[in-house]
């Protein structure tokens, strides 16, 4: 039989922060289908319409709160997916430093459009 490995510590920060931001996810997932999918339709989603739901500051909250956890989820999983096939020292520190920036440029470039649409910037 197989051992289980896994880059995950079970009961670890990495491990807890990935099944929370999971569940999040989830959540906020549901909330953006049912709101730009099924109340509105793509035909009717707009510019203005866009601007007026960033101005109300619970959405542009959640949708800020989406980027963050979306992209830590996303970049800690691919990181420990690496780390399992066998990613070690000097490149696992390489990769770990390029996956670091990459997420916070992508969270920055996210936060500088969610302010534009909010008409903050």
């Amino acid at each position: 039989m197989a051992e289980h490995y896994s880059s995950f510590e079970r009961g670890g920060t990495k491990w807890l922060l990935q099944r929370l931001t999971a569940v999040f996810l989830i959540g906020v997932l549901a909330f953006h289908f049912m709101l730009l999918h099924f109340v509105n339709h793509a035909y009717e989603i707009t510019f203005a319409g866009t601007q007026a739901r960033m101005g109300q500051i619970g959405y542009f909250a959640t949708m800020w709160l989406f980027l963050v956890t979306a992209t830590f989820h996303g970049v800690n999983g691919v990181y420990n997916a690496l780390i399992n096939q066998g990613l070690a020292g000097t490149r696992k520190r390489i990769v770990g430093a390029v996956l670091a920036l990459a997420s916070l440029a992508l969270v920055a470039q996210g936060t500088y459009v969610a302010l534009a649409m909010n008409g903050f910037l």
